[in-house]
């Protein structure tokens, strides 16, 4: 059997984020400053920074909260594995 090299697909790429580092992109990617953030979602502005760099967990309740207020489903912060088509 002969492989033709037109047949081939390229592989996907993957990045791996933290729920932090998923937070910041999406907030960033909002125009929104962590002060802004804040005012949204109730979370102190002291929170979300320690939750953008890893300090604290962000755990389910907070995942929620955040969530709804970047317009995403809370399994996109949760479980941040980006997969891309190359």
């Amino acid at each position: 059997m002969k492989i033709d090299k037109e047949d081939l697909v390229p592989a996907g790429q993957s990045i791996l984020m933290s729920p932090g580092e998923m937070i910041k992109t999406l907030r960033e990617l909002k125009e929104w400053s962590q002060l802004d953030m804040a005012r949204v979602t109730g979370i102190s502005q002291t929170n979300i920074s320690a939750i953008e760099n890893g300090r604290v967990q962000i755990g389910k309740e907070r995942a929620i909260v955040i969530a709804e207020a970047l317009g995403v489903h809370p399994s996109s912060i949760m479980f941040a594995d980006y997969i891309s088509a190359a």
